[in-house]
């Protein structure tokens, strides 16, 4: 019988890690902070949605794309619970202006009353016009504006000689001016321009707005929960407007409301973002709108860094019945109203673009805070940083940008968000040719690695089988420890602020490292091991948003384009036997071909491999050292423009042989032609020298001159 003294198990708990939690860079503090939502996993989120009075360009890009970056790795790799809600700004002085411009230069285009005396006459003033106005700009992305306006105005009436056709000579100076006619008829003309109906502003923005839905579609953006436009929320407006002036922080002014700031910030905190810039009144003037701000909106104020929060409509503008008479909201108060509407009087995130710091959110946040008559209206300020077009300033206003559809012609979607996810969202990005170049390189490794992963795993037919596992040997234990330790990095990573680009990179050399492991000669890859590397850097990709939705939760590697992606049908399990025996087929004719030395058949099998199959969407790569062909399938589109690379590579490379030929052809003439003038400059230096010493009888002259001729 064995007896021991009892003693208690003792079990001691792992020290384990410090847990890494995700930070977010706080505008606030300007540094980062640990996240921590109010309302345990759920998020409440607010973004600063468009002003849609023009087509988006890839400024709003910058902001959507980023904040649906973040956005997908909050609610997709971290799991939180997210409420997106998103304005569209559809009442606003530069949608006011243009609306206004547009109606009134399609009106004067369609008066057939006006002679071409008159018209150009007209455009002379409009010349004059923006003259003026570029005398008293003192931005100089303006100035540079203006002046290529006028620039290219002096050239067409300097032309217009050319036109003898009165109706041609109409119609190009319409053409010619239409950047500073609309302007020009509206400065003149706007206050007669009443009654003008509401929709006649709304209409223009249900344009744009139903461009940007589209243009955001495109970029594979995610659509807000909640969209909220200022014309909706009108009534609710003015009740918030009630409330502030009712707690003292507004007053009534001419038939405007205008927020007190320095009454607020005796109680409160006004500039909370940028506090430097509190009295910064050019930004505040631009701030007001180009149809606000006048000397008379100054003298209503109190103090000059006051805003207006409801605007007494002139002539020529929409109206709301309002307290203080017919009028319209301001620009900074919708957000206030709209975010506290939908996600209450205090919530966690509040995202926009760096240019909306000041003062919009400030004055959001101070609107809200008067309101509410509280210290903490939103926890977390995000902002995206600006975007710039090969190193120089973007600006709609400034008629320098691209637009996303033009950026789309060029790029796919995926494209450009890869260009975004490899720049931090919060730094000033560049779009140039130099970045996207990068961004494609980046796509071709990711490709290419997808395409490797899935020839190793074809031969596994249920991964769910006993036959799928084979023993890990040392080399794949040592890849798993490296995958382990990625995974980690990349995880940090995205707990520090969403760090994209330190992520990217770490994905970058696991490919790296799996690749090495792929191509060893030495060992035979553990197939579970890749498929298991493959599903994590999908599923990252996926929550990236460089897959459609359309993408299984099974599927390896990018989806395909257009409807090949909306399609639930895999097309590749389908396909892939009978490209197999096809595959197989031809690898042995081609063999054969081979030891005859048949090139026709060789020329046949050259061209069902890169002028058929591509089209289809599959690409053999035929080995060296091996009679069989490596199957990948591939979008067609990626593999007709790696052909069309191929083919201008091949016409360089050619024309680059044919350069060279003709350049060693002409140093030889070259060279031929110097020996020769050599050649001959030293027999007429020789025959000089004999009749310089020659005296008379010519005997050693001709015994010279034989020699220099190579007589003997």
């Amino acid at each position: 019988m064995c007896t021991t003294n009892k003693q208690s198990a003792v079990w001691r708990r792992p020290e384990g890690s410090e847990e890494a939690r995700l930070h977010l860079y706080n505008s606030f503090t300007k540094k980062k902070e640990l996240f921590v939502p109010i309302n345990g996993n759920e998020v409440r989120w607010y973004i600063c949605g468009p002003t849609v009075y023009d087509v988006s360009h890839m400024g709003h890009a910058r902001s959507y794309i980023s904040f649906d970056i973040i956005r997908r790795v909050m609610s997709d790799y971290f799991g939180y619970d997210v409420l997106f809600c998103m304005n569209v700004t559809d009442i606003d002085d530069k949608i006011i202006k243009r609306a206004r411009e547009k109606y009134l230069f399609k009106k004067y285009m369609e008066d057939g009353s006006l002679s071409l005396e008159k018209i150009h006459e007209d455009c002379q003033s409009a010349f004059k016009h923006v003259k003026d106005v570029r005398s008293r700009e003192n931005d100089k992305d303006k100035q540079t504006m203006y002046d290529k306006q006028i620039e290219s105005v002096e050239k067409a009436f300097q032309n217009l000689h050319l036109v003898s056709d009165d109706e041609a000579k109409r119609k190009k100076l319409f053409e010619d001016c239409r950047d500073i006619l609309p302007s020009y008829l509206d400065s003149t003309y706007s206050h007669v321009t009443n009654p003008l109906d509401n929709e006649v502003f709304l209409d223009l923005a249900r344009h744009y707005e139903t461009e940007f839905h589209a243009d955001m579609a495109r970029l594979n953006i995610l659509p807000a929960h909640v969209l909220t436009r200022v014309s909706e929320y009108v009534s609710e407006i003015i009740q918030f407007i009630e409330k502030i002036i009712a707690n003292g922080y507004a007053y009534e002014s001419n038939s405007s409301v205008y927020f007190d700031t320095i009454k607020f910030h005796k109680q409160h905190a006004y500039a909370k973002l940028e506090p430097d810039r509190m009295g910064d009144l050019a930004a505040l003037s631009e701030g007001e709108g180009a149809l606000t701000v006048t000397e008379n909106t100054q003298k209503e104020k109190r103090n000059d860094c006051d805003f207006v929060l409801w605007k007494k409509s002139k002539q020529g503008e929409p109206v709301w019945q309002s307290p203080w008479g017919l009028g319209r909201p301001g620009w900074h108060i919708e957000c206030s109203v709209m975010a506290s509407a939908i996600l209450g009087p205090e919530f966690d995130i509040h995202t926009g673009g760096i240019d909306l710091k000041f003062p919009h959110h400030d004055n959001e946040i101070a609107q809200s805070e008067a309101y509410f008559d509280s210290d903490n209206w939103v926890n977390y300020f995000l902002h995206s940083g600006h975007l710039t077009i090969q190193g120089c300033k973007m600006s709609k206003s400034l008629k320098n940008f691209i637009t996303i559809q033009q950026a789309l012609e060029s790029y796919t979607s995926r494209q450009i968000r890869l260009l975004f996810l490899l720049h931090s969202w919060s730094s000033t990005l560049d779009y140039s040719n130099h970045g996207m170049e990068k961004a494609l390189t980046y796509e071709k490794m990711l490709n290419e690695f997808f395409l490797n992963i899935k020839t190793h795993l074809r031969s596994i037919k249920q991964m769910n089988h006993s036959n799928a596992y084979t023993k890990f040997e040392k080399h794949d234990v040592e890849l798993n420890e490296r995958f382990s330790t990625f995974k980690k990095q990349i995880h940090l990573a995205l707990c520090d602020s969403i760090d994209t680009p330190t992520a990217m990179e770490n994905v970058r050399l696991l490919v790296s490292a799996t690749n090495i492991y792929m191509n060893s000669t030495t060992s035979t890859p553990n197939r579970l091991l890749l498929r298991n590397i493959a599903m994590y850097i999908t599923r990252l990709i996926n929550i990236f948003g460089l897959n459609g939705s359309g993408s299984g939760a099974e599927e390896i590697g990018f989806t395909r384009s257009g409807d090949q992606q909306a399609s639930a049908v895999n097309v590749e399990d389908i396909a892939m036997p009978y490209v197999e025996q096809f595959a197989l087929f031809r690898d042995a004719v081609r063999t054969q071909a081979i030891a005859v030395k048949n090139k026709e058949i060789l020329t046949l099998c050259d061209h069902v491999r890169n002028e058929v199959l591509p089209e289809l969407g599959v690409r053999l790569e035929d080995r060296t050292g091996s009679n069989q062909a490596t199957i990948k399938f591939c979008d067609p589109q990626v593999l007709r423009e790696e052909r069309e690379k191929a083919l201008l590579a091949e016409k360089n490379k050619q024309e680059e042989k044919e350069r060279r030929k003709l350049q060693q052809q002409l140093e030889k003439e070259a060279k031929e032609a110097k020996k020769k003038a050599a050649k001959e400059k030293k027999n007429t230096d020789t025959k000089d020298a004999l009749q310089t010493t020659t005296n008379g009888d010519g005997t050693a002259a001709a015994a010279a001159e034989a020699t220099a001729n190579g007589d003997s």
